[in-house]
């Protein structure tokens, strides 16, 4: 008889980009209809699981905010009240990507929870239940229970794979915080940008040089909310074309490679408050739980 599993260690939790986000429209229920490219990027969050014999979850490691907030314990909890009442586990978090940098790094811990503890309590539940699972946490959840780049639609729950792109990023986070729920309230956020389709985005890629598509249309609502930003966007734009992530404040520019990335890194780490960080960062081909 095999022995149950008990603990799994280092689990990877990717940060993405957003290559463009459009908002089409605000739907009555209050939520906006988007379209976006997710990129998953290699800055990642790391988590260990322990299951333990009584229902209940624990969380250690690092934390930036009330732990009955954190996602990887909602994703955990969601889970333990639908599908495993007896279960339990401790979770630990080492974090690397901020929190409201728009990089994704809080749906992203809580997919790999799903994830996790799906194999360590032996629910067997599969993907597709994963991401119904992960939509009632947050928008973003479901792109990290997926396999790798995606044409995201809706309000984050239809990702389509795209092909991956074999580029870089220069990622620069100016160690401010921003708020995606106080974004989307804002009144002078564009809601009607015109819908485009994949074919269109990717048609528009392969014939633009290398340029970005598109727009990320809470950029300008979080340069005038966060002055941090506007100045990250600036700096950046001084070595090519730059554009916000998600709702910021991280900000990244594309490049030809790793390489190039790293070479620019040092430029913008001269021009950069000191306490900003800067990454040059691989575009992944999948996200790396895609198939485990």
């Amino acid at each position: 008889m095999s022995v149950p599993m008990r603990l799994l260690l280092g689990l990877p939790a990717p940060a993405k980009i957003n290559l463009f986000l459009h908002v089409i429209g605000r739907r009555d229920d209050g939520y906006h209809e988007i379209q976006s490219a997710f990129h998953p990027v290699g800055l990642y969050d790391r988590l260990d699981f322990e299951r333990l014999e009584r229902a209940r979850i624990e969380r250690t490691g690092d934390l930036a905010g009330p732990v009955e907030e954190d996602l990887a314990v909602r994703a955990a909890r969601l889970l333990q009240s639908r599908h495993a009442p007896g279960a339990g586990a401790t979770i630990a978090v080492r974090k690397s990507i901020p929190v409201g940098s728009g990089l994704g790094g809080g749906s992203s811990d809580a997919a790999t929870t799903l994830i996790a503890l799906d194999r360590l309590w032996g629910l067997g539940l599969g993907r597709d239940r994963l991401r119904e699972l992960g939509l009632e946490l947050g928008a973003d959840v479901p792109f990290f229970l997926g396999r790798g780049p995606a044409f995201v639609e809706g309000i984050g729950e239809r990702c389509t794979p795209l092909a991956p792109d074999p580029r870089a990023a220069l990622v620069v986070y100016p160690q401010v915080a921003v708020s995606t729920a106080e974004i989307f309230r804002d009144r002078e956020l564009t809601r009607n940008s015109k819908p485009t389709t994949i074919s269109g985005f990717s048609a528009a890629m392969a014939a633009s040089g290398g340029r970005l598509f598109g727009a990320n249309d809470l950029e300008p609502v979080a340069r005038r909310r966060t002055p941090q930003v506007g100045h990250a966007l600036d700096l950046l734009a001084r070595h090519g074309e730059a554009r916000m992530s998600g709702s910021g404040s991280s900000v990244f520019r594309l490049c030809g490679d790793l390489r190039e990335a790293e070479s620019l890194a040092g430029a913008v780490r001269r021009d950069a408050p000191a306490a900003w960080q800067v990454w040059a960062l691989p575009l992944l081909d999948e996200l790396p739980l895609a198939v485990w």
